[in-house]
């Protein structure tokens, strides 16, 4: 991860870019914020619920755009190296649905 402008955990406008690692899964989260999330090389799979299903998502190409709601559940599974970057408002955090899936807990 890199943040290109501001502070995510501050107040105010922030942009950061994460490079997503080949056969990687974000398990089912909210964010408190708006996120708005551009996909710059790579597919993201997106899927919207409190359960990852990754038969449920929907692949995002290089070029993709997407924004999700403060505290809407949703997860995500990457196949190939991916980029994207994220564009908010901060204080921007994340929160798992299953606190077990949590890796900040493990």
């Amino acid at each position: 991860m890199a943040v290109l402008y501001g502070d995510p955990a501050k107040e105010g406008p922030f942009s950061m870019r994460l490079r997503l690692p080949a056969d990687y899964r974000i398990p089912a989260h909210s964010h408190p914020v708006p996120e708005i999330v551009t996909i710059l090389s790579g597919t993201f799979r997106l899927g919207a619920g409190s359960e990852a299903d990754k038969e449920k998502t929907q692949a995002l190409p290089a070029g993709s755009f997407f924004a999700v709601q403060p505290g809407s559940p949703h997860f995500v599974y990457i196949d190939e190296v991916t980029i994207v970057q994220i564009n908010s408002n901060g204080p921007w955090g994340i929160n798992y649905v299953n606190p077990s899936e949590d890796p900040r807990r493990q």
